[in-house]
């Protein structure tokens, strides 16, 4: 029986060294075909690995990884759980099933894997940093600033880190914070273009015009594209300093002749030039690069841009044709409607005109002043007068007083659109309100002297 029993243990530990040794050629046959980027061949392998020893951890954590990199996510999920399944205590599965979670867009699921990793590394700069990514993809800003902070104190050169710190810190309004994390990341990787693209925008916001020229100069260095030249050729002329403008929006239609909105951008500055200015020839440079931009660049901003350099030269009707045809582009530019408005009240066609105003308000919504909201309101009153619809005028008139309560010559054309849609009594009341508020007003006087009659 003694001699039984030790053969059986002998065999059984040749079966297990046989095992062992077949475990270790699948996994070492494994890792150089994933070296060679055969992933086919490496699947193949890992899953021979995991037929020899099917409880292992190992290969299942292989072969979910080239799962994963090849993109097929739910195969790499199945092999990771049963990978942390196997050795709850081990790091990486968990931080694989986090990235495959997240490449799947399961940003809470993702979250919670990264956490489980930290929990039992909580040294890891990357892990953190993937944490965050996940929690701002949930919007979760704050513990994502908690996670950064502690990824950019364990690696202080983690420039990725900095730079989402910077976006956490400005979804947070902590806009100061937001600047010195991104001119961290900066510091750190000068070639990095997303944080000089995102403090660029942070330094229009505080302000800071010469700060964001620098980060955009910088861009257009790193990245010398049309566009970039374009958005620094549109900021110098924001931060007034046309001369600039047009010398870096000329040489860029010029390099880039097939840009076509190159040529709309410096349209664009040689006409509010000239409407600062009342320069004519500013006006003739404006449409001749409106003009070059036509054919490459269609878009409703060039045919608006057009239709206003047009009014500028009296040519009403050729302006209008063309603002008609820039507001029935797509995406179209509520400018388009504005001067629409303008030109087609110019040329008495009041009920373009009222349409006009009325798709410029829905595009672009009420304005915050409330000055200005009651002078829009008064002016489409006086529209809907025009084309004789007084019920429409009163709508409008009242609006305009909600704005400005005070307003006697709009109580007047109040009492005049009641007047027209018979209800004389309101009428009445509406210009005697004026006429204790403003007895001289010449309007309300013309009007009780028409209601007499």
């Amino acid at each position: 029986m003694l001699l039984l029993a030790m053969a059986a243990a002998v065999a059984y530990g040749y079966a297990a060294t046989r095992r062992e040794h077949a475990y270790r050629v699948y996994i070492a046959q494994g890792d150089a075909a994933l070296a060679q980027d055969n992933t086919f061949a490496a699947i193949e392998a890992f899953s021979g690995a995991i037929a020899v020893k099917e409880h292992s951890m190992l290969g299942y954590l292989k072969r979910g990884e080239v799962y994963r990199r090849r993109g097929e996510f739910e195969a790499a999920l199945r092999d990771l759980l049963r990978a942390s399944d196997l050795d709850p205590t081990a790091p990486r599965p968990l931080e694989l099933l986090g990235d495959s979670n997240y490449a799947l867009k399961r940003y809470a699921r993702a979250a919670e894997r990264y956490r489980a990793y930290v929990q039992i590394d909580d040294r890891s700069p990357r892990v953190l940093y993937k944490l965050a990514l996940a929690q701002y993809a949930l919007g979760q800003t704050t513990p994502a600033i908690d996670a950064l902070q502690q990824a950019v104190l364990l690696d202080e050169r983690f420039a990725e880190a900095y730079y989402l710190l910077g976006l956490c810190l400005r979804d947070g309004q902590k806009l100061e914070g937001a600047r010195a994390a991104l001119e961290k990341s900066i510091a750190l990787e000068p070639a990095m273009l997303h944080p000089r693209e995102e403090l660029a925008d942070l330094d229009r916001a505080l302000g800071r015009t010469e700060d964001r020229l620098a980060q955009l100069e910088a861009l257009s260095a790193l990245d010398p594209s049309a566009s970039r030249q374009v958005t620094l050729g549109l900021a110098y002329a924001a931060a007034g300093q046309p001369d600039r403008a047009i010398l870096t929006l000329g040489e860029t239609a010029k390099r880039y002749p097939d840009h076509g909105y190159a040529y709309v951008a410096l349209g664009r500055v040689w006409l509010e030039r000239a409407q600062q200015r009342g320069d004519r020839v500013d006006l003739s440079k404006a449409l001749g690069a409106l003009e070059g931009a036509l054919g490459t660049d269609d878009s409703s901003e060039a045919l608006t841009l057009f239709g206003r350099a047009l009014l500028l030269t009296a040519d009403e009707e050729s302006a209008e044709r063309m603002l008609q045809e820039a507001t029935q582009k797509e995406p179209a530019d509520p400018q388009a409607f504005f001067y629409l408005a303008e030109v087609a009240e110019r040329l008495r066609d009041y009920d373009v005109a009222r349409r006009a105003l009325i798709d410029y308000d829905a595009l672009k919504g009420p304005d915050a002043d409330s000055h200005r909201r009651a002078a829009h309101a008064t002016r489409l009153g006086d529209l809907s007068l025009r084309v004789n619809d007084p019920a429409v005028a009163i709508t409008y008139y009242r609006a305009a007083l909600d704005a400005d309560a005070a307003d006697v010559p709009v109580l007047a054309r109040l009492a005049d659109a009641q007047w027209r849609a018979g209800d004389k009594d309101a009428a009445r009341a509406t210009l005697t309100k004026a006429l204790q508020q403003e007895p001289r007003n010449a309007q309300a006087l013309a009007l009780r002297r028409r209601f007499e009659r």
